[in-house]
């Protein structure tokens, strides 16, 4: 559930009594274990964490207007969420964070940077707060930077499209060229 919320204190507001406790809860761990140069705000219609543009002028690559996203916190419709775009990007941070849950005795439900939870009991804060402790601004940005590249030599590598992206390409030219044609062969009307 995107918000329209302004600011991080109006986001909470809007939150049930339950799911702004645990959201500010995490919240405070956040911020006591956020390193220098990233800064909370609204982004995405969610609490974010991230680089601004007088750190990192380029932003976010698919959005240059947008600073450079490294995690949000969000209440969804059946579950609170805590997006590490840092985990996304870096195998071993990926593995470090699964490696905490499972030490804790915790239940990761996670996607490709999205921790699910249903109640603050879910999260291990301890790990939460040193996964944020544990990544600097340059960390980061290196993280970023080489899945960018990573990301580019893949692309070239395909010729440029993914496979998904070149068949539908070739598709719509396909089709393109067949109504081209068949315009082209229709009796001119006569005046």
């Amino acid at each position: 559930m995107q918000s329209s919320a302004k600011t991080v204190a109006a986001y909470l507001q809007e939150l049930p009594e339950e799911r702004r406790w645990a959201i500010s809860a995490i919240r405070d761990v956040i911020r006591q274990h956020l390193n220098p140069g990233f800064e909370e705000g609204m982004l995405y219609g969610m609490i974010g964490y991230y680089i601004p543009h007088s750190l990192y002028p380029s932003g976010y690559h698919c959005d240059p207007k947008q600073p450079l996203s490294f995690a949000s916190l969000a209440s969804q419709k059946n579950y609170m969420s805590l997006y590490l775009m840092h985990c996304y990007g870096s195998r071993d941070e990926e593995h470090w964070l699964r490696e905490q849950f499972q030490r804790a005795g915790k239940k990761l439900d996670m996607g490709k940077s999205c921790i699910r939870f249903k109640t603050l009991e879910d999260l291990p804060l301890e790990v939460v707060g040193e996964a944020f402790r544990r990544v600097t601004v340059e960390k980061y940005i290196a993280v970023y930077e080489a899945a960018l590249q990573q990301n580019a030599v893949a692309k070239a590598a395909r010729g440029g499209q993914p496979p998904a992206k070149k068949k539908a390409a070739a598709k719509k030219t396909a089709v393109a060229q067949k109504k081209v044609a068949a315009h082209k062969s229709k009796p001119k009307a006569s005046k």
